[in-house]
């Protein structure tokens, strides 16, 4: 009976040590950066398609389609880039966090209203949404935020930036 309870909290204590790890926010980091650097290329490439993704969704006001298929892609770019390099991740991956979180709300209303488009996520021609959809997008929702609270690791911004500090 001593050795199951010494086991447990052993156990817990390693999974947490586990899921809190630098080096997994960091390994998530990198994913989250390459996902969204990868995603935006085909946006920056094909705005007016990536505007008809947009407009295809029914939610925003066909005047603001333009200047989000302009703004989105590039700001996708900037915040995957300086994840990545580790050059302000946090701001970078709060970002990102956001727009994982507009993403993830669009799809839900998208999904109870049952217009059946694709993503416009990574290409132009992409199967329908589905609940799929959704789920994969709060999963990578929760990679952000894990990132967010418990990435440490490689931030080049402390090798390179003046510190307040030292001014």
């Amino acid at each position: 009976m001593t050795t199951a309870t010494q086991t447990k909290p052993g156990l817990t204590a390693r999974l947490k040590e586990l899921a809190t790890s630098p080096w997994l926010a960091f390994a998530l980091r990198l994913y989250m950066g390459g996902l969204f650097i990868y995603a935006s290329v085909y946006k920056i490439n094909y705005p007016a398609e990536f505007a008809g993704s947009i407009a295809s969704y029914e939610l925003v006001p066909y005047w603001a389609v333009g200047a989000m298929a302009m703004v989105m892609p590039w700001l996708e770019l900037i915040s995957g880039v300086l994840v990545v390099t580790g050059i302000r991740p946090k701001a970078a991956i709060l970002v990102l966090a956001g727009m994982m979180a507009l993403f993830t709300v669009t799809i839900v209303i998208t999904l109870l209203r049952g217009v059946p488009i694709g993503c416009g996520c990574f290409h132009s021609m992409e199967d329908p949404i589905t609940w799929r959809t959704f789920f994969r997008d709060i999963l990578w929702l929760g990679m952000t935020l894990h990132v967010y609270f418990y990435d440490r690791k490689l931030h080049l911004e402390h090798l390179f930036l003046v510190k307040v500090k030292e001014l």
